[in-house]
């Protein structure tokens, strides 16, 4: 007989973990105790030496779906302390801390079961949850994950409640959130005024959408705008809303709604029905759904609390379901903050009275190649962190400006945080700080050194500033593009060196311009710019990006082109000429934006990248492409025989399905070749694909294949967002190569 000690890290709090040890040591006849800790989990046991060695090789094999094991130390004693059963003893905090937290989980499909069962105690309760399933991340106050450190501590359970909580054989043993109508969180109703409705609150607000009303849901990590998906209801959404053509997202009750209106492949199926239920964009089927988006893609997922489930009932299949909140400001979570800000766009709010304690926008994703591949990454991921080979340093990564996201180090733990939207405005800054000490809490990490990009008028560059001086820590700024393509190495483990091919709309560059369409050369420690895009003039400044008409008149221009038909072209000209107010741009979301343009398909956007949505949309099937030619150093990619070629097709009648096409294969084409170049100058095979640009599924469905036909190994997006939001984890594996420098200097 010995003693085994054994201490269990990752992700074992919130998923029935302790549970499931108590179950597997009744199994093997063991004797000792369990707690949470600041770390994990950890075990004494008593038994023999051979019987402990097979439980603990059990322990990963066997554990809760939603467990995952990073870790596991085990220790023997001779000295035995003569247990004589097993407990779950109360939890410890430690000075240390290292305990992964659980994102929240879709409800399951027991508790599903047990939701639509009318003999069952919990028939129709909107908080049915149990360890398999329900609010983890948006709930936790503190660590160790109990109870009493999360939103669940206004609510002690009833005796029915707490008998299953303490059975070893029910599924809601130990289950923190665990509650049903007697003693759990309550939903009610309000009219547009704020005052309650009597009655089934859920049966109200299905009758409200059902009459075409607009209402406010609160959901798991904040409140969505939910109408019906006609094309009145869609309409008047967008007029309170002020969102006259961005699309919406939409929750259809099962894979089968969605196969109506949309193609849905094996692979997308798998993730929009998985218990993390992101917001999966698919192809929709023509002529489909043109009141919720404009582009060739729609947004959609399946319910993922009980809530959603009961507002569909048996007789709504689709619901418009937009997160609520006011113009380039967080998701709404409160419920006094819905009801007075809301006024005016929802006609009545169904709310609860469980507190919220963090906001979580929907995740949203493609499925390219099998995997996610992300525009946001947050509920159901965050805040599980990314595992990166060779993290170390304990280092805060501010991000960027536009989908602004932080990152935190610790070993090698990186925990990004969830969306926070553009830091644009100071409610987005306060949640953005607010959720910084959050994680620094609940992670135990206090940051040894601050990065942030190298614009100096991004919000977060000044809050970076700030913090570093206040705690008397290094500040160190990453170029904008370097920082996505350590991004993307960091995704991939990769310590470089590598090809980055990088396009997006906007990076503030080492020589004070404006960088968008970037082929780099470099690993964390730095890197060279081999190739670029001739520089596009911006007439206006930053109002050319809305206005994008005047980039068109601009390329036009300066590929010798006539301007006409394009508002102002003339008073256009003439600052062009003059160089007044016309900075250059080598952003490749402007050579989309002025070739969406010079299509015709958008001269003005009322959101980012709109122009570069509705050409991708545009294209049809062609091998047709344009000339690529090239100058200079760095190499540029000269665009203007490919905008002249483009020009006269128009003039002649091309099909713009086809022109947008042979747009898109000419940047493959120009793409590709940079990287052949950059291939033979430097001897680098390892290709990696970042920035917002890449979001283009066109692009990404053909370019990776051909680079590796070429013979490179090709590397995207698995695990963070291509867009700006996967900038921090870049930045913050630059800085640790900056520190690791320092220290050997």
């Amino acid at each position: 007989m010995v003693r085994a000690i054994i201490k269990i890290e990752g992700i074992v709090q919130g998923v029935g973990f302790r549970p499931f040890i108590h179950k597997l040591v009744s199994q093997y006849r063991l004797c000792g105790y369990i707690k949470n800790t600041s770390s994990g989990v950890e075990l004494e046991l008593e038994g023999e030496e051979e019987e402990l060695r097979k439980f603990t090789d059990d322990i990963p094999r066997k554990a809760p779906r939603l467990a995952l094991i990073e870790n596991i130390r085990l220790d023997f004693s001779d000295t035995l302390k003569g247990f004589t059963g097993f407990e779950i003893l109360k939890s410890t905090t430690e000075r240390f801390r290292n305990t992964l937290i659980s994102p929240d989980i879709c409800i399951c499909d027991d508790c599903l079961r047990e939701l639509k069962d009318k003999k069952d105690r919990r028939y129709k309760y909107p908080f049915i949850n149990c360890t398999n399933c329900g609010p983890r991340f948006t709930i936790i106050k503190d660590l160790p994950y109990d109870r009493a450190k999360t939103s669940m501590s206004d609510f002690p359970m009833c005796p029915d409640c707490d008998r299953e909580y303490h059975d070893i054989s029910d599924r809601r043993y130990h289950a923190q959130p665990d509650c049903c109508p007697d003693c759990g969180p309550q939903v009610f109703f309000l009219d547009a005024e704020g005052e309650k409705i009597q009655g089934d609150a859920i049966e109200i607000a299905r009758d409200y959408l059902k009459q075409g009303r607009i209402i406010a849901v609160k959901g798991l990590g904040g409140m969505h705008l939910a109408c019906m998906c006609r094309n009145e209801d869609a309409a008047e959404l967008r007029k309170r809303k002020q969102r006259d053509e961005k699309p919406f997202a939409v929750m259809c009750r099962d894979a089968e709604t969605v196969r109506k209106i949309c193609h849905l492949s094996e692979d997308e199926e798998k993730i929009l029905t998985g218990f993390r239920r992101p917001i999966v964009l698919l192809e929709k089927k023509e002529n489909e759904l043109s009141c919720i988006s404009e582009n060739g893609y729609v947004g959609v997922m399946l319910p993922y609390t009980p809530l959603h489930y009961l507002l569909f009932g048996e007789d709504i299949d689709m619901l418009i379901m937009t997160s609520a909140n006011l113009s380039d400001t967080p998701i709404m979570y409160k419920n006094e903050e819905a009801v007075e800000k809301l006024k005016g766009i929802a006609d009545g709010f169904l709310l609860h009275n469980r507190d919220i304690q963090t906001r979580c926008d929907d995740s949203l994703c493609w499925v390219l190649e099998g995997k996610e591949y992300f525009a946001r990454r947050s509920r159901g991921y965050v805040p599980y962190p990314v595992k990166v080979q060779g993290s170390n340093s304990r280092i805060l990564a501010c991000g960027a400006e536009q989908k602004a996201s932080f990152c935190l180090s610790k070993e090698d733990y990186v925990f990004q945080s969830q969306h926070i939207g553009d830091l644009k405005n100071m409610e987005t800054l306060q949640n953005y700080e607010q959720q910084i000490e959050h994680f620094k809490r609940l992670f135990d990490i206090a940051p040894e050194a601050i990065v942030c990009d190298m614009h100096p008028d991004y919000m977060s560059t000044a809050y970076a500033a700030e913090q570093a001086d206040k705690l008397g820590i290094p500040l160190i700024q990453i170029q904008h593009h370097h920082a996505h393509m350590c991004s993307c190495m960091a995704d991939n483990n990769l310590s470089g060196p590598v090809i980055g091919l990088i396009w997006d709309g906007t990076g503030y560059g080492t020589d004070g311009k404006i960088w968008g369409g970037e082929c780099l050369v470099g690993d964390y420690a730095g890197f060279s710019r081999f190739g670029s895009i001739r520089e596009i003039a911006l007439p206006g400044g930053d109002r050319a990006i809305k206005d994008i008409g005047r980039i068109a008149v601009g390329m036009l221009k300066d590929a010798g082109l006539p301007t006409e038909g394009f508002e102002n072209n003339e008073i256009i000209e003439k600052m062009l000429e003059a160089g007044f107010n016309c900075p250059g741009s080598s952003g490749m979301g402007r050579l989309f934006d002025g070739a969406a343009a010079i299509l015709g398909i958008k001269t003005k956007c009322s959101y980012e990248g709109q122009g570069a949505v509705l050409l991708e949309a545009a294209a049809g099937e062609t091998e047709k492409s344009y000339p690529v030619e090239f100058y200079g150093e760095p190499v540029r990619f000269d665009w203007r025989p490919m905008i002249r070629e483009m020009f006269y097709d128009r003039k002649h009648g091309v099909d713009v399905s086809l022109i947008a096409a042979g747009f898109l294969n000419t940047l493959i084409k120009a793409g590709t070749e940079l990287c052949v170049r950059a291939r033979e100058t430097y001897g680098v095979e390892n290709v990696v694909l970042s920035g917002g640009s890449f979001q283009n599924m066109y692009i990404m469905k053909r370019l990776p294949e051909i680079l590796r036909q070429k013979g490179f190994k090709v590397y995207h997006h698995t695990r963070v967002s291509t867009n700006d939001e996967g900038i921090s984890l870049g930045q913050l594996l630059a800085a640790q190569a900056v520190l690791e420098k320092r220290k050997m200097n």
